[in-house]
């Protein structure tokens, strides 16, 4: 009896799994696996974690309907991996590609040790619509401009969804392995009160829900914070509870869909950059001698919300809580970060990873490196004030009420910025810095900076 090992990565779901559908065609048993491993980052986040275990809890209840069941090892992922093969005489491991430098890291050391055990290795695309390396620039192993991409990849072929598996027959020996039943012994700490329960099935509800309701207003409605017409399908994709090709197939026909699309465009040109660039993770895309700012105490302002400018507070406020942030709100906190506080984007993007449920490392690092203007921006010195943009796009400050209630009764005109006298009165904080003083001290500081892009402030 042929024996396969389908590991579960990014790609927690039975549907339209590329990996998953390939393991149960090649073999007549397997054992469907997950390993938590322990030296993860993941590991030190309890919003992300605690998804994580929804999502793993999920997709045992969708195997189990299928006539099979979901296997958790804790460990070294290599080391588990290999261990399950050798338990059930596996002949082939499946799993989905992925382009992080340690998933491209694992990925080779267990090729390197199934070798020698004479186990097969195959990994299939499936965390991505267009997978990272299909297209490439003349001259390059990947864009650096999102249009350019964007092009290519609407005209690109995508590959085919695949239908879930019906029948899963657990290989001899697996039925003894431990379940989804460990993850009750394993402490995930103090998650956000707020934050989205995981899962493949509450995944597809929600873009269910959404796209009926939304989908056809996304281009007009993205950007009003209040209104929070976003999918928030972004930690469902990550954990890939959802596929992201088979979201932007089924609804890219219908109407309106267009500017979401374009989302899941920016998700693969993120991908791409990462795969062609791992360490861009942590080091600078387009390097530009910056010398940050060290100041323990304007971080932890920002951190706590406690900035003195109402938009950026009440988005801060948001992440804490809900483990999510309005991708609005995301480009105004980061840009106040690296250009007013003029700030290390990495020390930003860390505070981001310990709480954003959808905390994925190519998306994360390089947005934070685009607002920074040490990634991909074409205008790497475009500057957001918060408050033009509050007032933009949080006309009557209903987001700003909504998670900083401290300034709840204010009018829509003052809370975008409350006066010296007001903010004593109500407790709020002093802003952290003049934005106008801050950004002409950005720019004194970048000598190559020739021009910026800004908001001007309306009349408060």
């Amino acid at each position: 009896m042929r024996v396969a090992v389908m590991v579960f990565t990014r790609d927690l779901r039975v549907r339209d799994n590329p990996a998953l559908s390939a393991a149960v065609a090649s073999a007549e048993s397997l054992v469907p696996l997950f390993v938590l491993d322990p030296s993860l980052p993941i590991a030190r986040s309890a919003n992300r974690l605690g998804f994580l275990f929804d999502a793993l809890r999920d997709l045992d209840v969708s195997l189990r309907g299928r006539g099979g069941r979901l296997v958790v090892r804790q460990g070294r992922w290599v080391e588990q991996v290999l261990s399950v093969a050798a338990a059930v005489s596996a002949a082939e491991i499946h799993l989905a590609d992925d382009v992080s430098a340690h998933a491209t890291r694992r990925l080779r050391s267990l090729r390197e040790e199934a070798s020698r055990a004479r186990v097969g290795v195959h990994s299939h695309p499936g965390v991505t619509v267009v997978p990272p390396g299909q297209l490439r620039p003349a001259g390059g192993d990947a864009f650096q401009v999102f249009t350019p991409y964007h092009r290519r990849w609407l005209a690109a072929p995508w590959r085919p969804l695949v239908a879930a598996p019906g029948q899963i027959r657990m290989a001899p020996g697996a039925d003894a392995m431990a379940g989804v039943e460990v993850l009750e012994t394993i402490t995930t700490g103090t998650r956000s009160p707020e934050v989205t329960a995981g899962g493949e099935r509450e995944g597809r509800r929600r873009l269910r829900s959404w796209s009926l309701r939304d989908l056809a207003g996304y281009g007009a409605g993205h950007d009003d914070l209040a209104g929070d017409a976003t999918s928030r399908i972004s930690p469902f994709l990550h954990f890939g509870c959802l596929s992201p090709t088979e979201v932007a197939t089924r609804l890219r026909p219908r109407p309106g869909a267009a500017p979401f699309v374009r989302q899941l465009c920016w998700r693969d040109f993120y991908h791409q950059v990462l795969a062609a660039r791992p360490d861009a993770a942590h080091r600078d895309v387009r390097p530009r001698g910056d010398r940050w700012n060290e100041d323990a105490d304007g971080l932890a302002a920002w951190c706590a919300g406690e900035t003195g400018y109402p938009l950026v507070d009440a988005a801060m406020r948001q992440l804490a809580t809900e483990g999510f942030m309005h991708n609005r709100a995301r480009l105004v906190v980061a840009s106040f970060f690296t250009k007013d506080l003029y700030l290390d984007w990495r020390l930003g993007a860390a505070h981001f990873m310990d709480l954003l449920v959808d905390g994925d490392v190519a998306n994360n690092q390089l947005n934070w490196q685009w607002t920074a203007g040490t990634g991909t921006d074409t205008n790497p010195y475009r500057v957001f004030n918060p408050v033009v943009q509050s007032q933009r796009f949080d006309a009557g400050g209903h987001y700003i009420r909504r998670y900083l209630p401290q300034l709840a009764e204010l009018d829509q005109r003052s809370i975008h910025w409350p006066d010296a006298t007001t903010r004593k009165r109500l407790g709020y904080a002093k802003p952290l810095v003049d934005h106008g003083e801050a950004i002409a001290a950005y720019l004194a500081a970048l000598p190559k900076a020739t021009t910026v892009s800004s908001d001007r402030p309306r009349s408060r």
